[in-house]
């Protein structure tokens, strides 16, 4: 066995093959995996092999369609079978909800080119006849839906990376991980060390176990999972062509054409996790005891959708494990906390995702990023806070909504909650309405009197319409009070502290006293933060961004660190309030003795409120007046108590994230992962008015932005009205313009202040003017749209800046 190598992969199912051709597709040629069996031994063996380009997340989509495309490239590079079926497949809807959750999938294909269509009964029938129709209102179909030979297709990415350069050994089991202080690794197998300058943990079912190896966690968990294969059914055998897939979402059931009979597979309610103490290093080709108690329910609906099964006889049944991640997502990339540590695990679907896996690390790899925002399955969107104990309830819920509606404003219940601050019970006593962020849990609204203090999940405006409205209303017409606990927060000390910051921020660092916004950059250019940047003092600087992108941030922050600079993760170290609204300063001054007449907009001052030594600054996304109050966690209450007894002969009122949501639109203020996120550049998004092109310092990805700003964008972030009645736009609903798509929208909602909708997306700059209209597809409907310049609320930014 070779002794060096540039990356070892560890696993030899399809993602770590995938990976391997890749990077060598990308021109690294000294690579090695290590399979401790044959490769497929793992979930790929018994997988069904079926792969589709659904998925909520259109980056993921993308992703998936790369795959399905690079069969065919395999095939041609390495004269091997695939065992391609591309048959075409239908997602059925039989309710409202699901036909709505399919008209916004097919929305954002649009834009993504993807040839899918909707379809009624009547092309159901024609499509599979095998079908019973009763109830059913539409369908999805997607004329790329198929299935392929897992063994074959694996084997295809192995040759192919052989060709390539790269090793495969087999028969290899890898024991110990050990990394030595200049960021290389030591990887003790059965067959001798082998030194290797990245590693890959592409371990499927062992990839807690491998993780494990290097000291870290991999939140995944194995579940079982059944489907069955019938004998010969002659309204299959004697069909002129193919069956196509069908997902029926109803029953739970994915269905194929198996040989001359259909393979069926299910996500049951009565999941069952697998092995949940860790999986033995002894399973490979073996499978799980047949469970038809657990599907039962599942195989009787399935009958009825599906009426040739009933008379069909099982001819096998395949029952093994499958590893998902909390939300069901791969994890992949540069693991947190530790160097040249990638992983590429958590990939349940993948003959779906294996590609655009394989993809991504290697660009992520070589290149220093990926070419496309792929942050749904960056394994920094967990924290260090997640447990075992977190994650296995995750799965199984994630696993048991597999085919179920997912709408916008859903909050899943299990495991929750999990994550709270002192105002946990406060609030809840006030009719809070609970969401999570990166496993906090975050007040969305308010209820009051007889309102449900439950947000019905919806794809149209919801039950907390009403609630959000007054919580709005009490922001603009007399003072607001919200939590700012979900604000990522950072604490840059040292006297190199302004030097780092004005390399890693492209915009100007401020003077002490005072606050700066800024966007982080990536080398190429792309946004990968947007900050505010506030200084206590010459040595002391808080950053606040995203709560939820913690771990991302601070993973870039780690690697590229310098001497004379410290940098800490205080996001749950410091907490507070925002106060936002025209009686705010009033408010702040009945609180404290600090003189606050002359704070001016961005501001940032050490005063004491109440009892509480508190960081205040003079800035909001409300876009209202406001003041940050930031404290010690452990004086939140008291300082709550202060803010709002004082606040009672003021109007105080609390409001929750969706009133937030609402409030930044009237400024056409940007959300994170909406319209900044590492997709876009800061001159399309407007941010580069925050870039100071004047200061004398290399910041990262200074040269992109500088060549953009002379070329300038050629696609710019627009705010629109829309004529909308029921439903809102959420994200990626394709803009037309003279008939055609050409742009997309990145987050909306209703402007409760203005009395309108409000959608914020992308169009052509050339198309870029006021009143220009267009037409916004919500759900199937084209709503008229006018593009508008002017905030609606405080327009010249009097009330935000005097």
């Amino acid at each position: 066995m070779k002794t060096t190598t540039r990356v070892a992969v560890i696993g030899g199912g399809v993602v770590g093959c995938s990976v391997l051709y890749h990077l060598t597709k990308l021109g690294w040629s000294d690579v090695m995996l290590l399979e401790r069996s044959e490769l497929t031994s793992g979930s790929t063996w018994h997988a069904a092999g079926g792969f589709h380009t659904l998925n909520g997340d259109t980056n993921m989509a993308a992703l998936q369609g790369y795959t399905i495309r690079l069969y065919k490239e395999l095939e041609e590079i390495t004269g091997m079978s695939c065992g391609l079926h591309h048959v075409g497949g239908v997602t059925l809807a039989d309710n409202r909800d699901r036909f709505d959750m399919l008209l916004a999938e097919r929305a954002k294909h649009r834009f993504m080119g993807l040839e899918t269509e909707i379809v009624g009964p009547e092309e159901i029938a024609k499509i599979s006849p095998i079908t019973n129709l009763d109830g059913i209102i539409g369908a999805l179909y997607d004329p790329l839906d198929g299935h392929l030979d897992p063994s074959g297709t694996t084997h295809a990415y192995a040759k192919a990376a052989r060709m390539g350069g790269a090793v495969i050994e087999t028969h290899c089991m890898v024991r110990e991980t050990n990394q030595r202080p200049d960021g290389t690794w030591d990887v003790v197998t059965d067959k001798g060390t082998l030194h290797a300058e990245h590693v890959v943990n592409a371990g499927g079912l062992w990839a807690r176990e491998v993780a494990a190896m290097a000291g870290i966690y991999a939140p995944l968990h194995p579940m079982e999972h059944q489907y069955i294969v019938t004998d010969d059914i002659p309204e299959i055998y004697e069909r002129e062509t193919e069956h196509p897939h069908v997902v029926d979402p109803a029953g739970e059931s994915y269905l194929r054409q198996e040989g001359r009979g259909l393979c069926i597979g299910f996500y049951e309610q009565r999941a069952k996790p697998w092995a949940v103490d860790g999986t033995p290093w002894s399973f490979g080709h073996e499978l799980l005891p047949d469970d038809f108690d657990k599907i039962s329910e599942s195989i009787e609906f399935a009958y009825k959708r599906f009426p040739v099964l009933e008379r069909a006889g099982v001819k096998s049944v395949i029952h093994g494990p499958f590893t998902f991640a909390p939300d069901g997502n791969p994890l992949v990339g540069p693991v947190p906390g530790l160097r040249n540590y990638w992983s590429a695990c958590g990939v349940m679907a993948g003959f779906s995702q294996g590609g655009g896996v394989g993809l991504t690390l290697a660009q992520w790899m070589i290149e220093g990023e990926p070419e496309r925002d792929v942050m749904a399955m960056d394994v920094a969107r967990f924290g260090d806070w997640i447990s075992p104990g977190y994650t296995r309830p995750k799965v199984i819920e994630n696993y048991q909504k597999r085919f179920s509606v997912s709408y916008p404003n859903e909050e899943l219940p299990a495991a929750r909650p999990n994550r709270t601050t002192p105002m946990y019970d406060i609030f809840s006593e006030m009719g809070a309405v609970w969401g999570q962020r990166y496993g906090l849990e975050v007040a969305n609204y308010f209820a009051t009197g007889n309102e449900p203090h439950y947000e019905t999940p919806s794809f149209r405006r919801s039950n907390a319409f009403e609630a959000i409205a007054r919580e709005v209303r009490s922001v603009r017409e007399a003072v607001g009070i919200n939590e700012i606990h979900n604000f990522g927060k950072y604490r840059i000390t040292g006297p190199s502290a302004r030097r780092w910051l004005d390399r890693i921020m492209a915009g100007r660092i401020p003077k002490p006293g005072r606050l700066s916004l800024s966007p982080m950059l990536s080398e190429h250019g792309k946004l990968i933060g947007d900050f505010t940047v506030s200084c206590i003092d010459e040595e002391t600087f808080q950053l606040t961004a995203s709560y939820g992108a913690q771990a991302y941030h601070m993973r870039w922050f780690l690697e590229h660190q310098e001497d004379g600079v410290t940098i800490e993760n205080i996001s749950d170290k410091l907490n507070g309030f925002q106060i936002a609204g025209p009686k705010a300063q009033d408010l702040l001054a009945a609180c404290t003795r600090t003189e606050v007449s002359d704070m001016r907009f961005m501001d940032v001052r050490l005063m004491t409120v109440g009892m509480t030594d508190c960081l205040v600054q003079r800035v909001s996304y409300t876009g209202d007046l406001g003041f940050e109050i930031y404290c010690d966690p452990m004086a939140q209450r008291q300082l709550w108590n202060t803010l709002f007894a004082a606040g009672q002969a003021h109007g105080i009122a609390p409001f929750g994230m969706r009133a937030m949501m609402s409030l930044r639109l009237d400024k056409f203020f940007g959300s994170w992962m909406a319209e900044y996120s590492p997709d876009y550049t800061p001159a399309q998004t407007g941010l580069d008015r925050f870039i100071s092109f004047k200061k004398n310092i290399d910041f990262i990805g200074r040269s992109a932005v500088e060549a953009e700003h002379k070329s300038g964008a050629a696609r710019r972030l627009c705010a629109f009205v829309v004529d909308a009645k029921d439903a809102d736009v959420n994200g990626y609903e394709p803009i037309w313009l003279d008939g055609t798509v050409q742009g997309f929208c990145t987050s909306g909602g209703y402007s409760h202040h203005a009395g309108c909708s409000v959608a914020l997306g992308f169009l052509p700059t050339e198309r870029v003017v006021d009143g220009l209209e267009v037409a916004i597809e919500i759900l199937g409907q084209m709503c008229k749209a006018r593009l508008i310049t002017v905030p609606l609320f405080d327009p010249d930014g009097t009330r935000m800046r005097g």
